[in-house]
C-alpha cells in the first residue's frame, strides 16, 4: 500500500500526462486503492491548489479530475496566444447543443422537429469538436442514432455534471422524465415531422 504522499504525487503526474480529466476509477486501479480514498486525495489536491493561489487548478468533471488554468489568468493566456483566432460556436451550434444537453439522449429527428429545420451538418460539427457523441440507437423505426454531450462539453462550459445545467425555461421543458409514457409515440412523431423540415443552409 502506497503512502498518501506518494499517491497524491502520482495523481498529479497522471493528470499531467493524461492531458484530460482522469477517471477516479482508472486512478484507483493504477494505485491499487479504493475509489473513495482516491477521490478524497483528488479533493485534497484540489483544495491545496486553490488555497495556495496556483495558476493551475484541478476541476472535477463527472467523477474525473483534471488540470485547468485559473480563470483570473485568462487575460495573460489570451495575450500569449494572440493572434491565434479562437473559433466560437455559431448560433445554430449553440442552439443544437442546448437541445442535446437538456434533452439527451436525443435523435437527430427530434432535434430537427424542435428546431423546425434540419440539423445534420450542425450535429456533425459538434461531434467533430468533441462536444457531442453518438451513444447508441433509438428503439424507434429505423433505429436512428442517439446523441449525448461529452465530458469535453462539461469541461468547456465549466460544469461538474449535467446537474449543473442552469434552469432555462425554454429548455427545461425539453428534459426527459422517467414517467413520460408518451415518449415512444413522441419519437415516432418526431420522425414524421423531421421529414418535412426544410434543409438547413451552411
Amino acid at each position: 500500500m502506497y503512502s498518501r504522499k506518494v499517491m497524491k504525487s502520482a495523481l498529479e503526474t497522471m493528470m499531467f500526462m493524461w492531458g484530460g480529466p482522469l477517471d477516479v476509477k482508472d486512478a484507483a486501479e493504477v494505485l491499487e486503492a479504493e475509489r473513495s480514498e482516491v477521490r478524497e486525495l483528488f479533493k485534497e489536491l484540489q483544495n491545496e491548489y486553490e488555497q495556495e493561489g496556483r495558476g493551475i487548478r484541478i476541476r472535477e468533471v463527472d467523477d474525473s479530475f483534471g488540470f485547468v488554468t485559473h480563470v483570473e489568468n485568462d487575460l495573460f493566456v489570451r495575450k500569449l496566444c494572440t493572434p491565434v483566432r479562437v473559433k466560437r460556436l455559431s448560433q445554430a451550434a449553440l442552439e443544437v447543443l442546448a437541445i442535446i444537453a437538456y434533452r439527451q439522449p436525443v435523435t437527430r429527428s427530434e432535434i430537427d422537429s424542435i428546431r423546425g429545420i434540419k440539423s445534420e451538418r450542425v450535429i456533425d460539427g459538434l461531434v467533430d469538436k468533441g462536444l457531442v457523441e453518438v451513444t447508441g440507437r433509438s428503439e424507434a423505426v429505423g433505429r436512428p442514432l442517439i446523441y449525448s454531450t461529452t465530458k469535453e462539453f462539461l469541461k468547456k462550459f465549466g460544469f461538474t455534471s449535467l446537474k449543473d445545467l442552469p434552469e432555462v425555461p425554454e429548455y427545461e421543458e425539453l428534459r426527459r422524465t422517467p414517467d413520460d409514457e408518451m415518449y415512444g409515440q413522441m419519437t415516432l412523431d418526431f420522425e414524421d415531422e423531421a421529414s418535412k423540415a426544410p434543409q438547413e443552409e451552411e
